[in-house]
């Protein structure tokens, strides 16, 4: 068993600030930019808006959805979320998969990069799923990028 990673970047014409707020806003921004791959999407507790614990927006936050990746592949995914600056975090309560978005100031404005790896299989099918799954979620991590670029320009 080995890690596997799935990495894709975009380049946003708006502020730091702003695309994270948006990132981590798991009630209305998130489910509007997710591809047709996420099905079920629900928020399962708080995290969003200003917090009175003085948190980060989004932080704490836990989601579910369904990663329909293929016909045949899916993932039931659990999600906790954790918010620092520059940095989303996911972590799945269900497998070992973590998924994070990291904003940096790029000129006049923003990079946006998502990175989610997980221990993948051994043996044959683990071959196959190093070498065949990261292609498939680096293009739905496109999709979702280019739906937040539209959403915030």
């Amino acid at each position: 068993m080995g890690q596997v990673s799935a990495t894709q970047s975009i380049d946003i014409a708006a502020a730091p600030d702003a695309v994270l707020a948006a990132l981590a806003d798991y009630t209305e921004t998130r489910p509007a930019i997710l591809p047709e791959q996420y099905r079920d999407y629900q928020v399962l507790s708080a995290g969003q808006g200003e917090r009175s614990d003085g948190g980060l927006p989004g932080d704490g936050t836990v989601v579910h959805w369904i990663l329909q990746a293929t016909s045949k592949r899916q993932r039931d995914v659990k999600a906790t979320v954790t918010v620092t600056p520059g940095t989303i975090t996911e972590t799945d309560a269900n497998s070992s998969m973590v998924t994070t978005y990291t904003v940096k100031a790029s000129g006049s404005g923003s990079t946006v990069t998502t990175t989610t790896s997980w221990t993948g299989a051994g043996g044959i099918g683990g071959f196959f799923e190093k070498t065949f799954a990261p292609k498939g979620l680096n293009r739905i991590q496109a999709v979702l990028l280019a739906n937040l670029k539209a959403r915030v320009e």
